[in-house]
């Protein structure tokens, strides 16, 4: 049995949807549905109830609930048992999905090629609150977290990278042709938006909230857990979105999205690179780490986004 079939059970009831449980688990929700209907073809049961507006757990459901959480810690506390033995020649990494599908893929191809014999590579894109969870529970060694507000970062070593803005993007078919504007010009187009919690958007809801404004103001909120969607959408001249200008950069200089800056609004944000105490012993790691910080040295444009997709993945290599 695959632990992540029973997280999805898991999280589907404790959210209520299999929209939104996708969304936390940053699949798609047509595998949330496959996840649970093995679960269901498994135990021969029907285990959730979906009658209603809210999913609910059966009366099976509940009981399979009830051990899963309990196999889960066990399987919790069986990894981090693990972890203080001898490492093998693998790294767990988590970053947010606008530094993932920015910088990963040419961090992976100058990495790959001089540790051509490492065993195992994790990835995971997660909120920043959700990387920093990880770190300190000790499911990744290191990771990467755009962010405004302050984080306990006693637990870890840290270090400062080049930082970004995060701006508004339309299509030209908007014909919004200022640089910068008063929020209000905004407002009367959908925006479309991650999930609560991302960067970007909690950075959005900081300078709403400082003019007295929330997300309500405007026309429609469209929200997509996936990136290619979101640019997509605005491509096309649906309406706009609040992103990092490096995922964007590439259609900024098409000509094919115009950036636009907000009177009163503060448009950048930290960029903090997050290492487990202690992993710097590992030759591997710091090879990985350094490839991360040299990154930023050697590319004077940024990545092409339609490289890297925004589920977590794992890629396993023979030795």
């Amino acid at each position: 049995m695959k632990s992540e079939y029973l997280r999805t059970l898991i999280e589907s009831i404790a959210t209520g949807s299999f929209s939104k449980a996708a969304e936390n688990l940053f699949i798609t929700q047509s595998a949330v549905s496959r996840r649970i209907k093995f679960l269901e073809d498994q135990y021969g049961y029907s285990l959730i109830d979906r009658s209603g507006p809210v999913l609910l757990a059966t009366e099976v459901g509940r009981m399979v609930i009830e051990k899963a959480e309990k196999m889960l810690r066990i399987e919790d506390d069986l990894l981090s048992d693990l972890r203080t033995l001898t490492p093998k020649l693998g790294i767990n990494f988590c970053c947010t999905p606008s530094f993932g599908i920015t910088y990963l893929p040419e961090i992976m191809k100058g990495f790959m090629k001089f540790k051509p014999d490492i065993l195992e590579l994790k990835f995971f894109f997660e909120m920043p609150d959700n990387v920093v969870d990880g770190m300190k529970k000790g499911q990744f060694q290191v990771g990467v977290i755009e962010h405004n507000e302050d984080y306990d970062f006693a637990d870890f070593e840290t270090y400062e990278l080049p930082g970004d803005d995060v701006i508004f993007v339309s299509s030209p078919q908007l014909g919004i042709t200022e640089k910068e504007l008063p929020i209000e010009r905004l407002t009367c187009f959908d925006l479309y938006s991650r999930k609560e919690g991302c960067c970007s958007n909690k950075l959005l809801e900081y300078n709403l909230k400082k003019l007295g404004l929330d997300h309500t103001e405007f026309n429609r909120i469209i929200y997509y857990d996936d990136l290619h969607l979101i640019i997509s959408s605005v491509l096309k001249g649906l309406g706009l979105a609040f992103l990092s200008r490096s995922v964007v950069e590439k259609f900024v200089r098409e000509g094919t999205l115009r950036t636009h800056r907000v009177t009163g609004f503060e448009h950048g944000f930290k960029r903090t690179l997050i290492i487990s105490k202690g992993s710097t012993s590992n030759g591997l790691l710091v090879s990985f780490i350094e490839e991360i910080r040299d990154v930023f040295k050697k590319l004077p444009a940024q990545i092409d986004f339609l490289s890297c997709r925004t589920d977590d993945f794992s890629l396993t290599l023979a030795p």
